[in-house]
């Protein structure tokens, strides 16, 4: 099996995407990120932990403890620290490079990408064209190990 035949439909976010909007997708369809995209064009992934990172007070980060002195009806709500933030703005300055592969890869090379970039997502695009697809960690393993 390809690449192209295991790939699925996958949400996308771009880069002036309010961030809470972001989130908001991640929760409700219980994915780990989300791709970002340029046009159509995949460019990196929005992992969910930097959507935390970014409404998490930094107080708390580098302390946990501290996060128990609040209140749990505030601490409940700390997501709407987010305010108008945009993805561009959860993004790190170094962005995580976007496994990007060719339809005819082999459920070997996928894995191998994976393994090597440490990603649970790997698109599916021809050179410098647009997202035909997503590849998750769980569709690899379930097909590797039906």
């Amino acid at each position: 099996m390809r690449a192209g035949e295991l790939a699925a439909p996958y949400p996308t976010v771009d880069l002036s995407t309010p961030v809470i909007e972001a989130a908001r997708l991640m929760a409700a369809e219980n994915l780990p990120g989300l791709i970002v995209v340029d046009g159509e064009r995949p460019v990196t992934v929005l992992p969910g932990t930097q959507v935390l990172q970014l409404a998490v007070p930094g107080y708390c980060q580098d302390d946990p403890a501290l996060a128990r002195v609040i209140d749990e009806r505030s601490a409940d709500v700390f997501l709407r620290n987010l305010g108008d933030r945009t993805v561009a703005e959860a993004l790190p300055r170094e962005r995580r490079d976007l496994p990007v592969l060719e339809p005819n890869a082999t459920v070997l090379e996928i894995a191998a990408v994976m393994a090597r970039s440490r990603s649970p997502l790997v698109a599916i695009a021809e050179h410098n064209g647009p997202l035909l697809g997503v590849i998750t960690l769980d569709a690899l393993l379930e097909r590797v190990l039906a």
